[in-house]
């Protein structure tokens, strides 16, 4: 999005907030940006630690991050469902577009998993905007958008059917290699927070390098996953059979496996259990979802600045799914 506003003839700056940035991952696009910690949850084997994450909010520093950021000259602010550039927005009356899977859960349509007034509250008043977008696997009869994807030349030579690629953050990564150790007919591949590749058996340990996690995503025989939707959705686009663990206590992943269960498009556990995965594991990989370039489109609809058309905008994109 950043690199198509740009190409535009855009000036864009980028702000981001939460856990510190990955230098390996902070490509040069993203220039010139700046960093807030904002708000992030807590996680502890597989569960969100809803006291732990109270503890640890630093409201203060949110309003003081909001208040002090100048924002002079800004004309547009686009949000990603992020909590300090959105309230910019809304406390300063800068238009704002939120660009997003949250924001597709403002729309009844859309299954979500534990709804309570609570959660309601939270998910509409984290990241407020004057337009919003919302992403999803299908579009649940609203106006929203596909997945956006940032894989360049997807297609592999050959699939390599007994490589499992397992990213599941959220996990204890002890726990993974006892789960999938017995699983001798296959090579599973662990991107985590290892700083040097290891070898178990018939598991691989890999550091979270992005060119060689593409690389086995397009050619592996399938993928272990907590429920993000990003990861998920790039899995959908280019054809991979998923099992996917959501994480506990957090409605988003909840919800998302909800939907995959409906839709048919992942199979869905509360344990990364031997036997799940082996029940799971010979399954064929289904279709690739091929989504349009959603991120393309996206910035040519903010360039043209007819924002009140949003539903075409998701028509259009949807009728170029070659399984819409």
């Amino acid at each position: 999005m950043v690199a198509a506003l740009k190409s535009l003839g855009h000036e864009v700056h980028v702000l981001f907030s939460g856990p510190p940035l990955d230098p390996e991952w902070l490509d040069d696009v993203f220039s010139p940006h700046s960093a807030r910690r904002g708000l992030t949850f807590v996680t502890r084997q597989g569960r969100i630690r809803q006291l732990s994450t109270a503890l640890g909010l630093r409201l203060g520093d949110l309003e003081r991050d909001i208040y002090a950021f100048d924002a002079s000259g800004i004309d547009l602010i686009v949000t990603d469902y992020e909590p300090i550039t959105a309230r910019i927005g809304w406390l300063r009356g800068i238009p704002s577009i939120g660009i997003g899977h949250l924001y597709a859960f403002s729309h009844p349509s859309v299954p979500v998993a534990g709804v309570n007034l609570l959660n309601q509250t939270v998910m509409k008043c984290f990241a407020p905007a004057h337009i919003s977008l919302g992403l999803h696997w299908h579009h649940f009869d609203a106006p929203i958008l596909p997945p956006t994807i940032a894989i360049e030349n997807p297609a592999a030579d050959t699939t390599d059917e007994q490589l499992i690629v397992v990213y599941a953050p959220f996990e204890s990564v002890d726990e993974l290699i006892r789960a999938v150790a017995p699983i001798a007919s296959r090579l599973f591949r662990i991107y985590c927070g290892t700083s040097v590749p290891e070898t178990h058996g018939n598991v691989e340990l890999r550091p979270l390098d992005r060119s060689h996690f593409i690389a086995d995503l397009v050619r592996c025989g399938g993928v272990v996953a907590n429920t993000g939707f990003s990861f998920i959705s790039e899995a959908l686009h280019v054809g991979k059979k998923i099992l996917t663990k959501p994480l506990t206590h957090q409605t988003e992943q909840e919800s998302n496996a909800l939907a995959l269960k409906e839709l048919g498009l992942a199979t869905v556990t509360h344990r990364l259990t031997t036997a799940a995965i082996r029940e799971w594991v010979d399954r064929p990989n289904p279709p690739a979802k091929s989504y349009p370039d959603v991120l393309g489109a996206t910035a040519e609809w903010i360039h043209r600045g007819r924002w009140d058309t949003a539903d075409s905008l998701a028509s259009d994109l949807w009728s170029r799914m070659p399984q819409a």
